[in-house]
């Protein structure tokens, strides 16, 4: 079969919030990108994941001229709210820090890179098949795929891995390269939307005896809710009036507030886990976003390191075309490696401490209440949230 080849100077596999942001940014620089993604383009943006935007986030994408809807639409939030023994207690980012947050689906985030790609004819590809990269560790890579039913090789100087956990890029390192840190966490989320306007304007995060709730919205007319729940969970056991019981029960106050009732649109179990690769690449090979990191949705971190790293990979490329220089690129690992960690200690502890673990005794769950009480009372110990919520500094790469 005929094989169509074609050149570009960084080949980008995956169109998630890391592949696109990453195509704009070297748009930006004058580098030129092609990206390749399997899934078409309804379903990438239609996967709802993530919805709040640290202050970086929100700067770059307001940067690179894509943050019109989101600042039409997104819902600006100056705190939290953490709540235990029936009491909401709230953390002022604004105050303590002096950055907010921006709630703004990720779902929708993609809808706004893409139709900014295609506004700037920066090529994307759906529907891409058997995609499989080569020459990795050498000076001129490339990457093989199959586009209705035609053989391409895309040559290239650099390949972005941006095509999540499941994705082809870190398993093409050899064996023995990469090592892997995991933590899989003894319960998961069952997660909904409803069709019911926030009942108030800042997330919940609440510790109950029952376990974890989190009450969020996704927009003035959308509620997005979890609860903690078993591993084993089937989601057909959770019939919608059995889960709105359950969730009025956990997030009960003593005030009388409870988020309003409505219709489920979408009801899911997300299992909760840490995961983190090092190095984050090889070669030319550069893994960005959950191929390289996952971390527990508790601290609203995953989308946001995806486009903090590819923010340090676009430097370190800019950099050596500029330059011809590869101390950028060199330290690009080390670089997102010291924000991942910082990210991945952040959500273990927020979770550690708003869950009620399986195995924990009543010593472990009254140290958990006076950890909460602490952190709701004192002004320290609410500004190590603030500070890390709104997003730890990027890095530069000089």
């Amino acid at each position: 079969m005929e094989v169509i080849r074609t050149q570009t100077q960084v080949g980008i596999v995956g169109a998630g919030p890391a592949g696109l942001v990453l195509a704009h940014l070297l748009h930006a620089l004058g580098i030129s990108c092609v990206v390749l993604e399997a899934r078409d383009r309804s379903y990438v943006e239609g996967r709802v994941r993530a919805g709040v935007l640290e202050q970086g986030t929100v700067d770059i994408l307001n940067e690179l001229g894509l943050g019109d809807r989101m600042r039409r639409e997104g819902l600006t939030h100056h705190g939290v709210e953490i709540g235990f023994n029936g009491r909401r207690h709230h953390v002022d980012f604004e105050k303590l820090v002096g950055k907010t947050v921006t709630v703004y689906g990720q779902h929708e985030v993609v809808k706004d890179l893409i139709a900014g790609a295609h506004a700037r004819h920066i090529p994307i590809l759906f529907d891409v098949e058997n995609v499989s990269l080569h020459d990795i560790d050498g000076s001129a890579p490339s990457i093989r795929y199959t586009h209705h039913g035609l053989s391409h090789e895309l040559s290239c100087d650099f390949i972005g891995g941006c095509d999540g956990f499941h994705g082809v890029s870190r398993p093409s390192i050899p064996e023995g390269v990469l090592k892997i840190y995991e933590r899989v966490y003894p319960f998961s989320w069952l997660g909904i939307l409803a069709e019911a306007p926030p009942s108030q304007d800042e997330l919940v995060y609440m510790h109950s005896d029952r376990g974890f709730a989190l009450f969020s919205m996704r927009s003035p007319t959308v509620t997005r809710l979890y609860l903690q729940c078993a591993n084993e969970t089937d989601i057909a056991d959770w019939p919608d009036e059995r889960v709105w019981a359950e969730l009025l029960l956990r997030l009960q106050c003593e005030d009388g507030w409870a988020p309003h009732v409505g219709q489920i649109i979408q009801k899911s179990v997300t299992p909760m886990r840490s995961f983190v690769t090092e190095p984050m690449q090889y070669g030319r090979l550069f893994l960005a976003g959950d191929a390289a990191h996952i971390v527990p949705p508790t601290g609203a971190k995953g989308m946001n390191l995806a486009i903090s790293d590819v923010k340090v990979l676009s430097e370190g490329l800019s950099l050596y075309y500029r330059e011809g220089a590869m101390r950028g690129l060199d330290r690009y690992s080390s670089l997102c490696l010291r924000r991942v960690w910082k990210a991945q200690r952040f959500s273990w502890w927020m979770t550690s401490m708003l869950h009620r673990m399986p195995d924990a005794n009543d010593f472990d769950h009254r140290r958990q209440l006076a950890e909460l009480d602490y952190v709701t009372s004192s002004e320290a110990g609410a500004r190590t949230i603030a500070e890390n919520y709104v997003g730890l500094p990027i890095e530069g790469v000089d």
